[in-house]
């Protein structure tokens, strides 16, 4: 795509159009094309057509309903010239790409502005699912000419009725190294006037914060509610979402078996340390094109957990990890202290060498993959499985992971459950046995790799819909890890679990039911992930 001249994005710009050209339209040059449309071009409805520069290139332009086409004017043909129709190659923007369009000026010291046209604000798609915001400037100084295509740019702007116009920010300051703050108002925030977002901005001071205003501050003003942070962040916003919703549902959130559906789109700005969930929804963890899908409102259905024990919901969420997975999280978690690098690969350590199994039962009711269900459940009918078959497996187990989402990350670049969609309506079971060390940590390292990270005998994968966890025995591993520190003690006879990168310390079994596009979150469908060779330094 050709790019035009490039000034300041708001210095040099007038957005808003609060002058009102004239009605009478400005004569526009009519020049005919250097070759023929595209059939489907010439069936679209030409709104506009006119003369702009765009670099140092006159250059024909054609709105229609659906893209922005131009050609370079260039004389008749010169006899033996191989270069002509080179130069004269149509070029486009579809509409659905332009997310802003302003008034170019330029400004003098006296506060006066010479119109020099108008530039777009485009959103690009890169390699490896990553956006980028791009300008276009069209340069006319006619202001009536200008001023009636401004106009038609933002008539068709206001048409995409799913583009957020107002949203509310949560921005936690404590995310990985506190670099929250500074990401949102240098990346985030600029994006965010340019698209002409209004914005609310809370900044949270203590864990759990976002849910207690969530419960009760007024949210029918917003499109969108937007977490700047990591995944506890970004976690416990759409646990508050969604209890809000059970609320507004008149829903008992005690024992929920079919919850409602969140009201509001959440979008996720990663600023953590793993950004699991930015990663899992973007496929890469990049701030710009998180803002950009939020801009441009795109909107994925995501499926979500409950968490329960003893019929009393303890909170929604995406995936889960008991054993070595949590226990390495509590460790970290006493260990805040630290750098957020320094105090993972502690943990990592610590847990390794005290590596032990938990003695459980596990029971699971497999996925029934049935068209007829699935779209029932899609549509959030109860489910009427009272023929499924649970199955049980019981002893000591390393690790135990039921994750709804793909969990991908910079240690596990397929993710800790490749086979596992955002929203295909099943989660996956993932139990590492008793084993040597040794065998662990080789099943740990294949993340890092693309493939055949569950190649090992010790290591069952299931695909099921509901998981209930019972530790068999009375005091969990975790508790006499930190026998060292006296200090710091270990709630007792508690089960740590990792859920969404939260510390949860559950003192009896733990249901895990999946819930089918229970949220929307701003994101698009990901490709499948080309497999690439990724190094990894984590072990």
């Amino acid at each position: 795509m050709s790019r035009g001249r490039r000034g300041s994005r708001v210095s040099a710009l007038e957005g808003g159009g609060e002058e009102e050209a004239p009605q009478a339209a400005a004569a526009v040059a009519s020049v005919p094309w250097a070759a023929p449309q595209r059939p489907e071009a010439a069936a679209e409805q030409v709104l506009l057509r006119g003369i702009f520069e765009i670099g140092r290139s006159s250059c024909d332009m054609v709105l229609s309903e659906r893209a922005l086409r131009w050609r370079p004017i260039q004389p008749e043909r010169p006899a033996g010239d191989s270069k002509y129709d080179l130069l004269c190659k149509e070029e486009l923007i579809e509409l659905k790409d332009i997310f802003s369009v302003k008034l170019k000026r330029r400004y003098f010291a006296s506060g006066n502005g010479t119109l020099l046209g108008i530039t777009l604000f485009i959103c690009l798609k890169k390699e490896q699912n990553k956006l980028k915001d791009s300008t276009l400037d069209l340069i006319n100084l006619s202001e009536d000419h200008c001023n009636i295509w401004f106009r038609q740019f933002k008539k068709i702007l206001a048409g995409f009725s799913n583009r957020p116009k107002s949203l509310k920010i949560f921005l936690n300051p404590q995310s990985h190294k506190k670099e929250a703050k500074q990401i949102y108002y240098e990346k985030v925030e600029p994006l965010l006037k340019i698209a002409g977002i209004k914005t609310d901005v809370t900044i949270t001071e203590y864990e759990g914060h976002a849910l207690s205003l969530l419960k009760e501050c007024e949210l029918q003003g917003f499109d969108g509610v937007v977490c700047v942070g990591g995944d506890g962040s970004a976690s416990e916003v759409a646990h508050a979402l969604l209890l809000r919703a059970q609320q507004s549902a008149g829903l008992e959130t005690d024992c929920i078996l079919s919850p409602a559906r969140a009201q509001l789109p959440l979008g996720v700005i990663p600023a953590g340390s793993t950004n699991v969930l930015a990663h899992s929804l973007h496929g890469i963890p990049h701030v710009v094109t998180a803002t950009l899908h939020i801009i441009m409102g795109h909107i994925q259905p995501v499926d979500v957990c409950t968490f329960s024990t003893t019929g009393k919901l303890l909170r929604f969420g995406f995936s889960a990890m008991f054993g070595f997975g949590g226990r390495t999280l509590a460790l970290a978690e006493k260990h805040r202290w630290m750098s957020p690098t320094q105090r993972r690969d502690f943990a990592v350590i610590k847990a390794l060498a005290k590596l032990k199994p938990e003695d459980c039962e596990i029971s699971f009711l497999p996925f029934n993959s049935s068209p007829d269900l699935q779209e029932r459940r899609a549509q959030g009918s109860p489910k009427s499985d009272c023929n499924a078959q649970w199955q049980r497996i019981q002893g000591q187990f390393l690790n135990v992971s039921i994750m709804a989402i793909p969990c991908l990350c910079s240690v596990a670049p397929r993710g800790l459950a490749p086979d596992t969609r955002l929203n295909n309506g099943s989660m996956a079971l993932i139990i590492a046995r008793n084993t040597s060390r040794q065998e662990f940590i080789k099943h740990l390292k294949r993340y890092a790799s693309v493939k055949n990270q569950f190649n090992f005998p010790f290591v069952e994968t299931y695909t099921v819909e509901e998981v209930k966890v019972y530790p068999r025995n009375k005091t969990s591993a975790y508790s006499l890890e930190e026998e060292d520190q006296p200090h710091e003690t270990a709630s007792e006879n508690s089960f740590p679990w990792n859920v969404d990168g939260d510390l949860m310390e559950v003192t009896s079994e733990v249901h895990v039911k999946l819930h089918p596009r229970l949220i929307n979150l701003y994101g698009e469908s990901m490709e499948e992930m080309n497999d690439s060779k990724v190094t990894c330094n984590c072990l």
